[in-house]
């Protein structure tokens, strides 16, 4: 079927709110082997609601929409649904009775213009809230299924679990896996051409490519109307051959993060690791320390973002700075040299370079990074230069750096 999901609310159009309603409903619709088509993002002005709404009855078989069913005077999705649809409102005074009876449980007096959520479209069926007081509402019209659902984070995902899913689990003959499979060292043009010919040519299954900054997501979706048993083992033959083309790129699989495997593999090996970092300015040791249980193997680490700091704390002398400069390949295995030495760790990583938006030139550009590693088989360094905005320099570099580090102790080249 052809599916589409409306997001309501003036709100998602500003730079401020991310719609990750819509994100949660296409994840839990894959579960079901189900795709969605289409996405729109539409203000709460009543006609242009209305316009959208009709656009995609026409189009989809589908269509949910998530916001504009709360009591203020610009949550117009009721009426702007019964327009659409040619049906009038109709009053449920037991609804208005299960929302007085909510204030009242939480002592609190209800306002005249909460009843406007007792309003229903003409032949709905009522979708439960248990988290709020805007019941969602069922509708069944020409073949077409509209699924209106209150907006707020946690009562459109209640709301969906409890009386969405189940109707549309029963009309559906698909059962559905998901993997998913993490990379880092790769960019998405690089990693494309490693596995343009592994693209699934049947429906059944379909693979999807999602890049971000330092990382390469793979996601995989089989369908099977047999069993659940056999649209994993679709997914599986997927995997199995992507993991074989892209090898030690790989890191994990989905919610892995590469700070949690780096400090999964120091515990396996029994070592310890500090960090002194200019450019990044601790983003490293932050995201370490992010993971539970990294205080068995990460010292401390060090930010040394000025010259006086990497002679002091680190013990690079000056003569080394001003002679090939702050960043450059001998700072920075200093730096990680030094950083092993004062903590006692097995293993130092540094990284020295230049974020931006200024302080390039010709010989050392914008985005220019080293990255340096010291351990028990001695110290290496490596030459970066990464793209985008400063954030993402110095994400980029963290990635690259624990990603360095994480082959290291694997004993990949």
């Amino acid at each position: 079927m052809n599916i589409e999901i409306v997001a309501v609310g003036s709100e998602l159009l500003s730079t401020r709110f991310a719609d990750t309603n819509s994100l949660y409903l296409t994840e839990r619709l894959s579960d079901l082997g189900l795709s969605v088509a289409r996405r729109t993002i539409v203000g709460d002005q009543g006609p242009d609601l209305e316009v959208s709404l009709r656009q995609a009855l026409a189009f989809a078989d589908l269509v949910l929409v998530g916001g504009g069913l709360g009591p203020t005077g610009d949550d117009r999705t009721r009426e702007s649904a019964a327009a659409a649809l040619g049906r009038r409102l109709v009053f449920r005074s037991d609804l208005a009775a299960g929302i007085e009876a909510r204030f009242q449980k939480l002592g609190r007096p209800m306002s005249e213009p909460n009843l406007r959520q007792a309003w229903i479209v003409e032949g709905a069926e009522v979708l439960p809230n248990a988290n709020g007081t805007a019941p969602g509402q069922w509708i069944e019209a020409d073949g077409k299924i509209l699924a209106l659902l209150p907006g707020p984070p946690h009562e459109l995902n209640g709301v969906f679990e409890s009386g969405v899913w189940p109707r549309l689990k029963a009309r559906s003959f698909q059962h559905a896996s998901r993997l998913m499979i993490r990379t880092t060292g790769l960019g998405e043009s690089d990693l494309e051409a490693r596995i343009a010919d592994l693209y699934p040519a049947d429906e059944r299954r379909r693979l999807t490519v999602l890049a971000s900054p330092g990382r390469v997501d793979l996601h995989i979706t089989a369908v099977s109307p047999e069993s659940a048993e056999q649209a994993a083992a679709l997914a599986e033959a997927l995997a199995a051959a992507l993991r074989d083309r892209l090898g030690t790129f790989i890191y994990g699989g989905e919610g892995a993060d590469l700070e949690a495997v780096v400090v999964g593999l120091l515990a396996d090996a029994g070592a310890t690791l500090a960090t002194a970092e200019s450019c990044t300015g601790g983003l490293v040791a932050h995201r370490l320390t992010n993971v539970p249980g990294s205080s068995r193997v990460f010292l401390g680490g060090f930010v040394a973002y000025g010259n006086a700091a990497k002679a002091r704390d680190l013990g690079v002398e000056p003569a080394l700075i001003a002679a090939e400069g702050a960043v450059s390949p001998a700072v920075a295995l200093a730096m990680a040299s030094g950083a092993r030495s004062r903590m006692e760790a097995d293993w130092g990583l540094a990284l020295t370079g230049i974020a931006g938006p200024g302080g390039g030139s010709p010989d050392k550009p914008v985005g220019l990074v080293y990255i340096a590693l010291a351990g028990p088989d001695g110290v290496a360094v490596e030459r970066h230069v990464f793209p985008g905005r400063r954030e993402a320099v110095k994400f980029q570099a963290s990635q690259r750096a624990l990603d360095r580090l994480r082959r290291r102790l694997a004993g990949i080249a």
